[in-house]
């Protein structure tokens, strides 16, 4: 048995839920009965059967809606483990400092095809970092008090994971200078991030070894599961590229959002239309029932 939950922060009509009923039918769903949680935003409806399928099919029949299928057992998770920028923030911060150097173009470009799986993560990071050499340290604060912003439903979905007795782990390819404020904005328990080298009050152009990449993430996760001895189907990894595919394979809801193509292909689930707040409604989770995102 599984349910696929139809998120419409917009409004969600009683009719859409008769067009996923009939669309899962037609995948070979087995669809049941439909459940509101919160009446005209998200509904669940029970799937006997074929759960990619089905969630292919709804979207496809209903473009405007998030489509989460999952098991029943476990949807309220215990390990929360995110990316940062364009995840639970709205940048890419390596873009913005690039801005200031005013080579914005040229850096994001390289973001681009790096998130999207065609560069190597490590090298296209360090030739982007080595591309704002000099500049000034100080722009770090500038960016971050004049671009940086918290994702919608990043609060919420943080601190109703951690005021259910869950772990909320922010682990991010961007810089320590940006993740360690955002974490504590957020409500992370804790963040792993890079370090961007300084010299005399200016970037040297280097990044800190290791760097957190992939595998660093995954690692994360894993080592999470076991210090909180639980099993991988009571986690959630969220992310947007390439560099995020190894843990959103390894968690138990793996979520691609607003994520690029190789990474919304691989994903259990997909927020294609929503904000971060979609997750809390797939926990079966209404309004009501969410922490104070203040």
């Amino acid at each position: 048995m599984y349910i696929a939950t139809l998120i419409a922060l917009t409004g969600l009509e009683e009719s859409a839920l008769d067009i996923a009923r009939d669309a899962a039918a037609a995948a070979g769903g087995q669809p049941g009965g439909t459940r509101w949680i919160e009446a005209g935003i998200a509904a669940d409806l029970a799937i006997g059967a074929e759960p990619f399928a089905v969630r292919d099919a709804i979207e496809a029949a209903l473009p405007g809606i998030d489509v989460i299928v999952q098991k029943p057992e476990h949807r309220l998770k215990t390990l929360l483990v995110a990316d940062m920028d364009s995840t639970m923030i709205t940048v890419e911060c390596i873009d913005e400092l690039a801005d200031y150097a005013g080579i914005k173009p040229q850096v994001a470009e390289v973001t681009e095809r790096a998130m999207r799986g065609e560069l190597d993560f490590e090298a296209a990071l360090d030739a982007r970092v080595g591309l704002l050499r000099d500049m000034d340290a100080a722009m770090l604060d500038r960016c971050l008090a004049e671009r940086v912003t918290i994702m919608p439903g990043a609060r919420a979905l943080v601190r109703t994971v951690r005021a259910r007795g869950g772990t909320a782990i922010l682990v991010s390819g961007g810089f320590t200078h940006f993740a360690d404020p955002v974490a504590r904005q957020i409500g992370f328990n804790r963040a792993i991030s890079n370090r961007l080298g300084l010299a005399d009050g200016r970037l040297d152009g280097t990044v800190a070894r290791p760097i957190v990449g992939a595998e660093t993430k995954r690692e994360v996760l894993i080592g999470a599961l076991a210090a909180l001895s639980i099993g991988a189907e009571r986690s959630i990894a969220i992310g947007d590229g390439a560099n995020d595919l190894l843990m959103i394979g390894v968690a138990g809801l793996g979520v691609a959002y607003h994520a690029k193509p190789k990474v919304a292909a691989a994903a259990d689930a997909r927020v294609r239309n929503g904000d971060l707040s979609v997750l809390l409604y797939a926990m079966g989770l209404p309004r009501s029932e969410w922490a104070n995102a203040d």
